[in-house]
């Protein structure tokens, strides 16, 4: 985790914690987020929070400002929680590279790895040529595909 990540959550966490919070500090330290290219998302969220922390840094802000910055102030931190929390699962793999057969059969609809009937495919065919072909809203280019799909799995099998 970058170190800038975890010293803007920590201060962030100060800030709403703290009974008679300096706005103004805030504001400087959002304002070096805005400016920062770590994560656009970030730079976002930071742009959106600045003027209302700005405003609340006012010696004639009222109330409701005050109260509200905290509040717009968890927008930054949700990015910030986003950026610095532990990613679980698949990552860094790269994904399967399908052969013709298999290629034919997602674009149809069918099972992989097992056997099919020709009264199968067709019926499978006339399913997906419902929302491809050019009368049903669809485009020639990508009919004329699903039905080589089609013939190519017919004539395999």
């Amino acid at each position: 985790m970058d170190p800038h990540i975890r010293h803007w959550k920590v201060a962030i966490e100060r800030f709403c914690a703290a009974p008679d919070p300096d706005y103004r500090e805030m504001a400087r330290m959002i304002a070096e987020i805005a400016a920062t290219d770590i994560d656009e998302t970030l730079r976002h969220a930071a742009a959106q929070v600045l003027p209302i922390l700005r405003q609340a840094a006012l010696k004639s802000a009222d109330r409701r400002t005050r109260s509200m910055a905290p509040r717009r102030l968890g927008i930054v931190s949700d990015a910030l929680h986003t950026l610095s929390a532990p990613r679980f699962g698949r990552r860094g793999l790269t994904p399967k590279v399908l052969t013709q057969e298999e290629r034919y059969r997602q674009l149809l609809g069918l099972p992989f790895g097992r056997h099919l009937a020709a009264t199968e495919i067709h019926q499978a065919f006339k399913r997906a040529a419902k929302t491809v072909h050019p009368d049903g809203g669809g485009n020639g280019p990508a009919f004329l595909e699903l039905a080589a799909a089609r013939d190519a799995l017919i004539k395999h099998h």
